[in-house]
């Protein structure tokens, strides 16, 4: 169309886009300030105190990482049924999460291989991507999502 200036509409587009991105960003932004907070009390309070001593000392994926793991018992349990970042928390598992889930919970993941002298989130993924059945492509979608974000471990 002669004499059309598409400038207005994608102005309009463009706040459109951002009005519907708000929600989205403060939503993270709770998330980044209640983050794991059901670790503070019992029952979690007690098995984490416990536990987190002898997980540090292990390597993620191992047997004996597992096996302290899953010793924390309804602990465990309570902190995934009140925690949404965790596939364990949702009945679909990993494809019951939303994007903003996903996103807290790569970023979880990262924060925990910073708690071991070997950890690795370059290592830990295809662990993951076992233990919660990912598909190659959600896991490419996590994978270069780390690395956008600068989470992934130098070459």
């Amino acid at each position: 169309m002669a004499g059309y200036d598409s400038t207005a509409d994608t102005l309009k587009h463009s706040l459109r886009v951002g009005a519907l991105l708000a929600p989205v960003v403060a939503d993270l932004a709770r998330r980044a300030v209640e983050h794991d907070l059901s670790k503070l009390a019992d029952p979690e309070l007690s098995a984490y105190n416990e536990t987190v001593p002898l997980l540090r000392t292990t390597t993620y994926g191992t047997a004996e990482y597992e096996r302290h793991r899953t010793a924390m018992g309804d602990a465990l349990t309570h902190h995934y049924a009140h925690n949404r970042h965790h596939p364990e928390h949702h009945q679909g598992g990993i494809s019951g999460m939303t994007l903003v889930d996903l996103i807290e919970m790569l970023a979880d993941w990262r924060a925990a291989t910073e708690r071991h002298p070997d950890g690795s989130l370059a290592a830990s993924l295809p662990i993951q991507q076992q233990r919660y059945g990912i598909s190659d492509q959600l896991m490419q979608i996590l994978t270069s999502t780390a690395r956008h974000l600068g989470w992934l471990d130098p070459s």
